[in-house]
């Protein structure tokens, strides 16, 4: 519609009420006597005209003494909680509920505290968390109280965490025992399931992030991580091959190389020439190095041909380039030298050189002593993949 046809603002003018017709109060009867004379009935009733004038009849009051509700703020018992008719829930359970007065929440030290009035208290939320978190987000999970309560409790020192005083931003895990009012709060942590990677390192290669001649690393060959790095578990020199494993959690991995630990490391060992039986019991008993005593844990003869001979050996540390001085020690060369076994894992036969795995979680929570996750998919055995090659 343009502006030329927009119809014009006509002025207002007050339409004639019947004389005798029926008043909004729902009778008929005559014009009101406070009316004044002369004055057309209808239109705007009561429009600057004195209280109590106008054809509208006065509300008659309630027998009951009450009246309705202003506002929903007062249908819902927001505002008053008196003795209108918003307080019917309460008129209905006989109590006002944690308002105060002498129907107030009786707080003792093993009670949890009350929600603030007319605040509800949020429903448990059944969460299990794997890393650590902040105590507020954790209590307000559990449907202890909201952020904001939980962190006046934490300034008022009503929330303590391993028998000390809370902070404010302190975060928590599964060793924690938090406490709230000294009542102790049943936070449920599951513990986080490393990764961990099976690699067949090829000669040629060095377990190290930095190295000064430039050579390749291993580092560059796995995977991305998203968080966190991978942490090599034990070493294998420049010129050795066989299984290393990859983990990005360092507690595993101080678990798996720990001494105190005693994992047997079994490695394929190829010489030119034989051993005799005073060599291969020098070897069992143990030989002064300059590092100190080495000894293998067994000794196998693995066969060969020609001049080379294969032996299995096993020990239970990691030294540096400790197979190879054993053996040099008895005036004997090692002409390739291949970890097959760290501790309870094998290197797959599939797997070939230059090429890495995932583990699956079953054998990660077996390996690090962990529960499997109940009802959790774990991730399987995943193809050999190729290493990736640097860029």
């Amino acid at each position: 519609m343009s502006t030329s046809q927009k119809p014009k603002n006509k002025p207002f003018r007050a339409k004639a009420g019947k004389p005798g017709g029926p008043g909004r109060s729902g009778g008929s009867g005559p014009r009101p006597q406070g009316a004044a004379a002369g004055q057309p009935q209808g239109g705007r009733r009561g429009r600057g005209r004195p209280e109590g004038d106008g054809n509208r009849a006065p509300r008659a009051e309630r027998d009951d003494g009450f009246r309705q509700p202003k506002s929903n703020a007062s249908a819902i018992g927001l505002s008053d909680l008196g003795g209108g008719r918003g307080n019917w829930r309460a008129k209905r359970q006989g109590n006002v509920g944690f308002g105060g007065g002498d129907d107030s929440y009786p707080l003792v030290s093993n009670e949890l505290p009350p929600s603030a009035e007319g605040e509800r208290r949020k429903k448990p939320q059944d969460t299990t968390y794997t890393e650590p978190q902040r105590l507020h987000k954790v209590l307000a999970a559990a449907g202890i109280g909201s952020r904001r309560e939980i962190e006046e409790w934490i300034v008022a020192g009503r929330i303590s965490v391993n028998g000390e005083p809370a902070d404010v931003g302190q975060k928590v895990g599964p060793g924690d025992r938090v406490r709230v009012n000294g009542k102790l709060m049943p936070l449920r942590f599951a513990p986080r399931i490393p990764r961990v990677v099976l690699y067949h390192k090829p000669e040629g290669e060095i377990v190290s992030r930095d190295d000064p001649e430039g050579r390749p690393t291993v580092f560059d060959r796995l995977p991305n991580l998203r968080k966190g790095r991978w942490i090599a578990v034990g070493r294998l020199d420049f010129n050795t091959s066989g299984l290393l494993l990859f983990v990005n959690d360092g507690d595993l991995a101080n678990k798996l190389m720990h001494p105190r630990y005693e994992l047997d490391r079994e490695y394929a060992v190829r010489l030119l020439g034989e051993l005799d039986d005073v060599q291969k019991q020098a070897l069992l008993a143990g030989i002064e190095l300059e590092d100190g005593p080495a000894r293998f844990n067994t000794l196998l003869d693995a066969g060969g041909e020609g001049v080379n001979h294969w032996y299995r050996v096993t020990l239970s540390e990691g030294r540096n380039r400790e197979v190879r001085r054993m053996f040099e020690a008895l005036g004997l060369t090692v002409s390739r030298l291949m970890r097959v076994r760290y501790g309870p894992v094998v290197l797959p036969s599939r797997l070939k050189r230059g090429m890495w795995e995932d583990m699956p979680v079953e054998d990660v929570c077996a390996l690090a002593g962990l529960p499997k996750p109940v009802g959790q998919p774990g991730r399987g055995r995943k193809p050999a993949r190729p290493a990736r090659r640097p860029g």
